[in-house]
């Protein structure tokens, strides 16, 4: 394996400038995910890793090599797709091992990679089936046990499971985290969906028109946003942001106030949750109830202060009515305040 360090990188379509001289250092085993919506330099900066984009400025180094003038089969990483691109009128055997046809190996090593790769990946009982025979995360297994046996120093993902659907998708996050840690492999991941680099990431790369405005370890990024971009990217439902101040020690929502106050919905408690709150100096709201969303254990309850939607969350078996006065409330150590200028964090006070 290998570490994978980005100096200055810089990526140019003409006179454009769609990267700006990004700094990364990747360490030797890491799953580094890359997030952020359409447009933000991510499935670029990945591209320039693997040498499908010619580098404007800047160095890529894999390991002690810099890479920028090599080819992409010179890299010695490998690449798995959106798009599976395997072959349909080629066995599942015949796709994992196409990539080592014309390698120097022998017949009995490539036939061993392939069968450990099936294996890693439960692909064993259907080796000699046909992709149209494969549901879709057996298809994206395939692409995977095809990376596999080239055994690279790094592996790159764009966007893998942005094809399967809701369940699909919950499975392979799993089963793409446990082979990390099976191969102990160095990993760069590109994804929009906030729930895979939450669920999936040693440490979160957050990217925004071609600049990284924060990383770190998922929690941290989650817990202590540096921005109101980030604080609202980052969890699902997105934090809650309102004009405010404050007053005495409490902080107040109010329009045009001096500071923007953060709070996220599971932490701004609706019903008997809210009486459990009994700390002076949070945050309190009161509104008409817009919609509820039931969700089992808990109820979203989607309210209006002043003009603004914000979202709550009660226990399950509480569903107020669309209409009624609610009142919520958010002890202080769940209140982020950001510059209402600059959006940037301010320090606790």
């Amino acid at each position: 394996m290998a570490t994978i360090t980005l100096d200055k990188l810089t990526k140019r379509f003409g006179r454009t400038e769609v990267i700006h001289g990004i700094d990364l250092a990747i360490a030797d085993g890491e799953f580094v995910v890359f997030v952020g919506p359409s447009g933000c330099g991510k499935s670029t900066t990945l591209r320039m890793i693997a040498g499908l984009e010619e580098v404007s400025g800047g160095q890529i180094r894999i390991g002690d090599r810099v890479v920028n003038e090599l080819d992409p089969k010179s890299r010695n990483i490998a690449m798995v797709f959106q798009n599976y691109a395997i072959y349909p009128h080629m066995t599942v055997r015949q796709n994992i091992g196409i990539g080592l046809y014309t390698s120097k190996l022998d017949k009995d090593e490539k036939a061993r990679r392939v069968e450990e790769a099936a294996k890693l990946l439960g692909l064993e009982p259907f080796l000699e089936r046909r992709p149209a025979a494969l549901s879709g995360g057996q298809r994206q297994r395939v692409a995977m046990g095809r990376a596999m046996v080239r055994d690279p120093v790094a592996f790159l993902f764009d966007e893998p499971l942005s094809n399967l659907d809701a369940q699909l998708r919950a499975q392979m996050r799993i089963e793409i985290k446990a082979l990390h840690q099976r191969l102990g492999s160095t990993i760069a991941y590109v994804t929009h969906d906030q729930v895979e680099a939450m669920t999936m990431a040693d440490r979160i790369v957050v990217m925004r028109d071609g600049h990284i405005l924060q990383q770190g370890r998922p929690m941290d990024i989650y817990s202590n946003p540096v921005d109101v971009f980030t604080a609202r990217f980052i969890g699902t439902p997105s934090m809650n942001i309102l004009a405010g101040g404050i007053e005495g020690d409490a902080p107040v929502a109010r329009k045009g106030g001096p500071i923007l106050l953060g709070v996220r919905p599971q932490d701004l408690l609706i019903g008997s949750a809210a009486g459990q709150v009994a700390d002076t100096s949070g945050l309190t709201l009161w509104g008409p109830v817009t919609a509820v969303e039931p969700t089992g254990p808990e109820t979203l309850v989607h309210f209006d202060v002043d003009g603004e939607t914000v979202i709550g969350t009660a226990p399950g078996d509480e569903i107020p009515e669309v209409g009624a006065r609610i009142e919520a409330r958010a002890p202080a150590g769940a209140i982020h305040r950001f510059d209402a200028s600059t959006k940037k964090a301010l320090e606790p006070s």
